[in-house]
């Protein structure tokens, strides 16, 4: 079953703890308190309190956006509690759905956070407040709720200050980036979820005097407003600041790309003169070996005429011939001057 505490108060005190749902006549105040109750058990509810369907048909589905609604004389409340999970490292949100008539208070819960067992012990121990009726219950609730919220808005900023100090030592490593946008999906959420809290509080207040709530309930309520007030100020800023954070994150990896192109181009642009030195060289040494080889050819040339009547043979009839000397320096002269021409055309020389 998925009744938790169920409890009729007379004069702020518990005068009996029913096991039935059965607490619209007794006392003067019924207290219930429901975690993840099925149809059946919401659908006795409210028949025994006249709850609107629309309000049941919320608390059944849950997945609510916090919101304060009146159906007559019957309020109807969706709070989204928040706390930081070590384990997760990631922020948690819960439910809370308050009932809250002349003599009743219904809570609904679809998560064990937080603890309203613990918060309804601390209120039985002032009786006094108790005693003020639904309204005291509301704005307790309202209380617990709300200051679960600090703890989360701390460590909120520690993990933006983490993220800041990172960012300002040039760290733009995707380990951040991932961070970010974690953390500011995460104060969306809890941006959601205590945004419409101010709201609700005044709108309780400016319906106080009409429905002659306490004046000390009405003083509660006000410390309420003004501890949501800073909480959703501390969020709003934490959006701020991410958003900002992701900015710059965005223009430091650019910067850093854009400097690791710049290196790329240097080192291509080095490669490149150096490649081209390189080639200027070889295209120099080319050069040098087409006149060395050219010249070796054209002092060759007459090395060959000289070696072939150098043989001393006596069978070389160009050996007696009167004109045989002048002829062979001629050739020689002639066949030099017919390579180097050669050579020239080609521009080996």
């Amino acid at each position: 079953m998925a009744l938790i505490d169920n409890a009729v108060y007379v004069g702020g005190r518990r005068v009996e703890s029913p096991s039935t749902l059965s607490l619209a006549t007794r006392g003067d105040l019924a207290w219930i308190g429901l975690l993840r109750p099925d149809p059946s058990e919401l659908e006795a509810v409210a028949t025994e309190f006249g709850l609107h369907e629309n309000a049941v048909e919320d608390a059944r589905k849950g997945h609510q956006r916090a919101k304060l609604e009146r159906y007559g004389d019957t309020l109807f409340l969706v709070l989204r509690p928040a706390w930081f999970d070590s384990r997760a490292e990631a922020v948690e949100f819960g439910e809370v759905h308050l009932f809250v008539g002349d003599r009743f208070v219904v809570s609904v819960r679809h998560a064990e956070r937080p603890d309203l067992a613990a918060l309804r012990a601390r209120v039985e121990s002032d009786p006094e407040f108790l005693a003020k009726g639904s309204e005291a219950v509301t704005a307790a609730v309202l209380d617990e709720v709300v200051d679960g919220y600090a703890p989360v808005v701390e460590v909120l900023q520690d993990q933006i200050d983490t993220i800041e100090d990172q960012l300002f030592a040039g760290q733009v490593d995707a380990g951040v980036s991932k961070r970010i946008y974690q953390l500011l999906s995460e104060v969306l959420g809890f941006q959601r979820a205590t945004t419409p809290v101010p709201a609700m509080v005044k709108g309780l207040l400016r319906g106080a005097d009409k429905y002659g709530v306490d004046d000390e309930v009405q003083h509660r309520l006000r410390n309420v407003l003004d501890h949501a007030l800073r909480v959703t100020e501390r969020v709003d800023s934490f959006r701020a600041l991410l958003e900002n954070a992701l900015t710059l994150h965005s223009t430091l990896v650019t910067q850093e790309q854009n400097e690791a192109m710049r290196r790329m181009t240097s080192a291509s642009l080095a490669q490149g003169e150096e490649s081209r030195q390189l080639a200027r060289a070889a295209h120099r040494q080319g050069e040098e070996v087409k006149k060395i080889s050219s010249w070796a050819a054209i002092l060759f040339a007459p090395g060959l005429i000289a070696g072939v009547y150098g043989m001393n043979f006596d069978d070389m009839p160009e050996l007696h011939w009167k004109y045989g000397y002048p002829a062979a320096i001629v050739g020689m002269l002639l066949l030099m001057t017919l390579l180097w021409a050669w050579f020239r055309k080609r521009n080996w020389l």
